[in-house]
């Protein structure tokens, strides 16, 4: 019964709980995020298995009146059956939380492709989730775990025993794994890119923007699918929240991701590290100038300089190209109008922010004219997200749902 699966999932919250900091650490080890976000990576697995304790005695359709007489309609719901799960290295712990959580208290087996460079904390964390599964007297491959590269994602995305197969990726990756899954008539969850934008009016608290902008942009060394990519200020304020943001920028303090002090750390591989070039480069090409930062950061490991560009016109190529990695692009606007519509231009829907003081403006930003991305946010950054609410994007970002809200209904299927 669902409320019992829940209960398992409780124990499996309490026992990475035990574990979080050096947990914490090993995702911080891998991935090369600071340990204060490895740390809070693994406290959002431990959250959404509180979640879907709560949601194991809520799942249910509806019972709806028939034109038949002495008849019901019910609406029940069953799971999928195997669900697999293909997570990316920026979070390699997170994202596993929301879909196998969820799964679980569906009824969902889980077969779970962590990425090949942070194996060593997807097996840590399947070895805990093992040990508490075998603890309740049911098997422990209830959550397996496979690692391998692209060609094991392949075998997934083709494999028909696959019955719902959740990819957390770029969009270029998720386009192929969805036309695999297409192909078979199989259930695909998509978590692809984001290339989100904060929008500054005029009114906006810029005491609320600088540390906004800076941290969602800047956090995660830019390796969040949701960091903020393009900033527009209002052509008034522009100049002002340039200069102010630069000099933020140069306060952040660069180093060992295990440091306590440290806020940034280095980018996840080599490539990451030539991918921030090229960008750089191709910036300055289109017209724009680096005001801060822009070079490798001499010392050991993937260090680069957190870095700001201005001058581009909003519809420059490299704007709208997500690269994966701290460069904010900062653009001037004058309308409200117009900025809606740049700010929707882009091939991605995930994570839109505005910064404003006026109540008609945030309800037109809400609405059907105004953003239409996925998470849709007022006077607080892009990055982030909680777990109570649906998260996930439109367009190229792929669509899918995960964590919160209705979420659940993707891990199961509907009997009328």
């Amino acid at each position: 019964p669902a409320p019992k699966r829940g209960e398992i999932v409780r124990q499996i919250g309490d026992a990475l709980r035990q574990k979080i900091k050096v947990l914490g650490s090993l995702v911080s080890l891998e991935m090369g995020k600071i340990f204060v976000e490895g740390v809070g990576e693994v406290q959002e697995y431990v959250d959404v298995c509180d979640y879907a304790v709560g949601l194991s005695r809520m799942i249910g359709g509806p019972v709806l009146p028939s034109e038949r007489p002495g008849h019901a309609l019910i609406e029940q719901w069953n799971p999928v059956g195997l669900v697999g799960i293909i997570t990316a290295f920026n979070f390699p712990v997170a994202v596993y939380g929301w879909n196998s959580a969820i799964a679980m208290i569906c009824g969902n087996a889980c077969l779970w492709k962590g990425a090949p460079t942070t194996s060593l904390i997807s097996v840590a964390v399947t070895k805990i989730i093992a040990k508490v599964l075998e603890d309740n007297k049911v098997p422990g491959a209830i959550c397996s775990l496979v690692c391998g590269g692209a060609d094991i994602g392949t075998a997934m995305a083709r494999d028909e025993r696959m019955d719902l197969l959740s990819f957390t990726g770029s969009t270029k990756v998720g386009k192929q794994v969805a036309l695999m899954v297409q192909e078979r008539f199989g259930r695909s969850l998509l978590e692809l890119g984001g290339n989100n934008a904060i929008i500054v009016f005029e009114d906006a608290d810029l005491n609320l923007v600088i540390p906004s902008a800076l941290f969602a942009a800047v956090g995660t060394a830019g390796q969040r699918c949701t960091t903020a990519r393009r900033l527009f200020l209002h052509e008034s304020i522009h100049d002002e929240v340039v200069a102010k943001l630069a000099k933020a920028y140069a306060q952040v303090r660069i180093g060992d991701p295990w440091d306590s002090d440290t806020l940034y750390g280095p980018l996840h591989t080599k490539e990451a590290v030539k991918m921030f070039l090229d960008a750089v480069e191709q910036a300055k090409q289109q017209g724009g100038y680096v005001v801060y930062g822009g070079k490798v950061i001499n010392r050991p490991g993937n260090y680069v300089e957190p870095t700001i560009v201005t001058g581009l016109p909003h519809n420059a190529p490299i704007v709208h190209t997500e690269t994966f990695a701290p460069i904010l692009y900062v653009l001037k606007f004058k309308e409200e109008e117009e900025v809606f519509a740049w700010n929707n231009e882009v091939k991605q829907g995930l994570s839109s922010s505005i910064f404003t003081k006026d109540l008609g403006r945030i309800f037109r930003w809400l609405g059907p004219k105004g953003s239409d991305c996925g998470i849709v946010n007022v006077n607080i950054p892009t990055s982030g997200a909680e777990i109570g609410g649906a998260f996930g994007g439109e367009k190229h970002t792929g669509g899918g749902r995960e964590s919160g809200s209705d979420s659940w209904k993707l891990y199961m299927r509907r009997s009328t």
